[in-house]
C-alpha cells in the first residue's frame, strides 16, 4: 500500500524537486506541513524532518468526489519526505489501494492514473 523511495540531498531539497515534478505533472501543491516545525512549537522535542505535501490534480479529484462525496476523507493525495535511518525517503500512499476501501469500480482509471502520476513525480525528485 506504501510506496517508498530513498532520495538524494537534503528534505529542502527534496521537497522543492516534488514541487517542480508536481507541476510538469499537472499537480498542484495544496499545502506543505513541516512536522517537526509544528511539534517544537507545541513544546515535543522532535528530532527528524519530516515535510507531508499535499498534492492535487484537481480535474481527477473533481471526477472522483462527483462520484462519491466521502472520498474527500481520502484527498487530498500525500507525498511525505522524512528523515530516517541517516536517509531521506520520499513515500506516498497508493491511491489504487486506498480507493479501492471505497468500493468504486468505476473509478479504477482515475486511481491508476493518478497513481502513476504520483510515482512518477517521485522517482523523479529521487533521481
Amino acid at each position: 500500500m506504501l510506496y517508498e523511495k530513498q532520495a538524494r540531498g537534503t528534505v529542502d531539497e527534496v521537497v522543492a524537486r516534488i514541487e517542480a515534478a508536481a507541476a510538469a505533472n499537472q499537480f498542484g501543491i495544496l499545502g506543505i506541513h513541516d512536522l517537526k516545525q509544528k511539534m517544537n512549537a507545541k513544546g515535543l522535542d522532535f528530532g527528524p524532518e519530516c515535510r507531508v505535501l499535499e498534492v492535487c490534480n484537481p480535474g481527477k479529484a473533481k471526477t472522483v468526489l462527483e462520484s462519491d462525496m466521502s472520498i474527500s476523507n481520502a484527498l487530498p493525495c500525500r507525498i511525505s519526505v522524512y528523515e530516517e535511518g541517516g536517509a531521506v525517503k520520499v513515500s506516498t500512499l497508493k491511491p489504487t489501494q486506498l480507493l479501492a476501501l471505497f468500493n468504486r469500480p468505476e473509478l479504477d482509471t482515475v486511481a491508476n492514473d493518478v497513481e502513476d502520476a504520483l510515482l512518477r513525480i517521485i522517482d523523479t525528485a529521487c533521481e
